[in-house]
């Protein structure tokens, strides 16, 4: 997607973006690490949610509501659904709670009621356990899940030969939306003279644990 370049610069401008040696969740030396709770003063949110507001209009996917899997999932998934209404696309949203509340309203989830066809908002995807917690808790209480939206693909094997997104697209039979992928991270490393000096590095980590395109 066109603006997916406009993301990325956004990331490395704000350091949620970042180059040198990390070690991911798999155990794996990665060049490069991706987190958004960096995108932390109301500017740089607004504009992060109205990238995932730009991803799913642009998607065409149908869905009823949108749900925040907590915790970085909770205020991304307000901030989406308000960049949505903007554009007058007014979807109810809800999120859940990691330990239920025995006073006052009580229950798991705060927000609209889940039901209908619900969009999951999160901010990457890595072995697949937010988005699975997520499914259980829209089934279990009457809804259908209609897709995931994140801000990354990594576009990285997980166990297998697929990616965490492709997994998660096979287990359940939904989509996976990407404000942007490694690919689009690449491409603008190639034309940015001063990130291009880790450009040889990500190529190299796509090359030992890349996989095909999100589905």
């Amino acid at each position: 997607m066109e603006f997916s370049r406009d993301f990325i610069a956004l990331a490395c401008r704000r350091g949620a973006l970042r180059f040198g040696s990390f070690v991911t969740k798999a155990g794996r030396s990665s060049p490069y690490f991706f987190n958004a709770g960096l995108f932390d003063d109301g500017a740089s949110f607004n504009a992060l949610c109205g990238f995932y507001a730009r991803t799913i209009r642009a998607s065409g996917v149908a869905f009823d509501m949108l749900f925040g899997p907590a915790y970085k999932g909770i205020p991304l998934v307000a901030g989406t659904a308000m960049r949505l209404a903007e554009k007058g696309m007014n979807a109810p949203f809800a999120f859940n709670r990691k330990e239920a509340k025995d006073h006052g309203e009580g229950g798991m989830l705060i927000g609209a009621p889940l039901g209908g066809r619900v969009l999951i908002v999160d901010d990457v995807i890595s072995a697949g356990t937010s988005v699975r917690e997520s499914v259980e808790i829209i089934r279990a209480h009457g809804g259908v899940p209609a897709g995931v939206v994140i801000a990354l693909d990594r576009m990285e094997r997980g166990r297998g030969d697929a990616s965490a997104l492709q997994e998660v697209n096979q287990a359940y039979g939904i989509p996976v939306l990407a404000v942007s992928s490694l690919d689009d991270l690449i491409s603008y490393l190639d034309g940015d003279p001063e990130l291009a000096v880790n450009l040889a590095a990500v190529q190299a980590y796509r090359e030992m644990y890349g996989t095909c395109a999100i589905l």
